[in-house]
């Protein structure tokens, strides 16, 4: 019987509004056809999370599993290349295990920098047909968040370019350099540009609010 039979419904939910009978919405879905909904509710999750808002995060929660569910019972039918939320879970749980090596082969570690450095090993390893440290970096991050992923992976080579053009910018080439010399300095220094970014923007957006009532 299951831990989790909540999680069991949904996915009987998911198989039935696809199912003969089901939702033609649903049907006609495909992978490329829901990925903008999935940006959305992962968009809407982060929201909740930097807002603290616990209903708000059980309800994101719940809808981006459903994305998961919805792209895995798509796979599941598949004519060429079926899989399931089984197989989903069962390969990110082996993944999880291989990478956890202190806590699963009793590996001695000393420190969270060793669980980081084992981690990337780990995953190198897995990734061995990848010929670029910038390899796997996702084309639709934002901007912001894909020039710190960026950064960050290419600190990990020897003598890595800088992202340099300190200088007060004057054209859109030179802002663009800027802009990625700023966001390399707040990396540098552990600071998550794009969530500071946010919370910049939601304190400015506050204080808009309150200019508006003031009138």
């Amino acid at each position: 019987m299951s831990h989790y039979p909540h999680l069991d419904a949904l996915i009987q939910t998911m198989a039935t509004l696809r199912g003969e009978n089901g939702c033609q919405w649903d049907r006609e879905q495909d992978h490329h056809s829901l990925v903008s909904y999935l940006i959305e509710e992962v968009h809407e999750l982060v929201d909740a999370i930097e807002s603290d808002d616990r209903a708000g995060m059980r309800e994101e929660l719940g809808d981006v599993l459903y994305q998961v569910l919805f792209h895995t019972d798509i796979a599941r039918v598949d004519a060429e290349d079926p899989f399931d939320i089984d197989d989903v879970a069962r390969l990110v749980n082996e993944k999880m295990r291989r990478r956890h090596p202190h806590v699963f082969e009793g590996v001695q570690v000393g420190g969270v920098d060793d669980i980081k450095d084992n981690w990337q090993k780990i995953k190198s390893a897995e990734k061995s047909d990848r010929r670029s440290v910038l390899d796997g970096v996702p084309q639709s991050l934002t901007g912001l968040a894909r020039a710190d992923a960026v950064m960050t992976r290419a600190a990990r080579i020897d003598q890595a370019p800088e992202a340099t053009d300190p200088l007060p910018p004057t054209d859109s080439s030179a802002w663009g350099r800027w802009l990625l010399h700023q966001i390399d300095q707040a990396r540098s220094r552990g600071i998550n540009v794009d969530q500071a970014l946010r919370g910049a923007l939601r304190e400015f957006e506050q204080r808009v609010a309150e200019a508006e009532k003031a009138q």
